[in-house]
């Protein structure tokens, strides 16, 4: 059971991690706060607790869903795989046809005061449409094939969300350098269309 749960935590940190690494918004936001030292600890704190509330929410609704409509499991697997395939594929075009000047970059406007930087982080974060699709229903949906253990993988998609902003808020000086560079992001491109694939192919085999 031990190893089981150990599994499963890091099959959602593996695909947590994925999801978030992508070039956005948010992420460049993250490493301009770092860059520049002003509330870190606080734009840290909102990205890692909002990620986890809406991971936790995914988790417990779509896994409440699941149980009240077995059959259900069927339709998240293969609309959960067919969104892992499609974003793999979206990613790997990245690499081969990477976006002119596509980097984070900490070239933007003044941070202003913490109030303003905590009002920006929270409206890129719970506006983004994007983070209601990766965290409640894909996360949710992934967990939910994992039955009894999907909260053990919510857990490990919630910690990589931790580990990645605290990475890119308090790394931000040493990362900003590699960040920058367009090829660096293509590798982790490349990471992330393997990752999501293969899980998206083995999800919808499931299914």
């Amino acid at each position: 059971m031990t190893h089981g749960i150990i599994t499963a935590a890091l099959a959602g940190f593996g695909t947590g991690l994925s999801l978030i690494v992508a070039i956005g918004a948010q992420n460049a936001f993250v490493l301009r706060q770092g860059v520049r030292r002003h509330a870190v600890l606080a734009v840290v704190a909102i990205c890692a607790v909002s990620d986890a509330l809406l991971i936790a929410l995914g988790v417990a609704g779509v896994g409440a869903f699941v149980t009240a409509w077995p059959a259900a499991l069927t339709v998240v697997g293969l609309a959960g795989g067919a969104f892992l395939v499609c974003y793999g594929i979206l990613a790997a075009r990245r690499v081969l046809r990477p976006t002119p000047g596509a980097a984070l970059t900490t070239e933007g406007a003044s941070s202003g005061s913490a109030r303003r930087a905590v009002l920006t982080c929270l409206a890129m974060t719970w506006l983004n449409p994007h983070v209601y699709l990766d965290t409640v229903l894909l996360v949710g949906s992934l967990a939910a094939d994992r039955g009894d253990l999907r909260w053990a993988f919510g857990i490990g998609a919630g910690l990589a969300s931790l580990t990645w902003f605290t990475s890119l808020g308090y790394g931000a000086r040493l990362l900003s350098g590699l960040l920058a560079r367009p090829s660096a992001w293509r590798v982790m491109d490349g990471l992330v269309a393997a990752t999501m694939v293969t899980m998206g192919g083995l999800l919808l085999a499931r299914a």
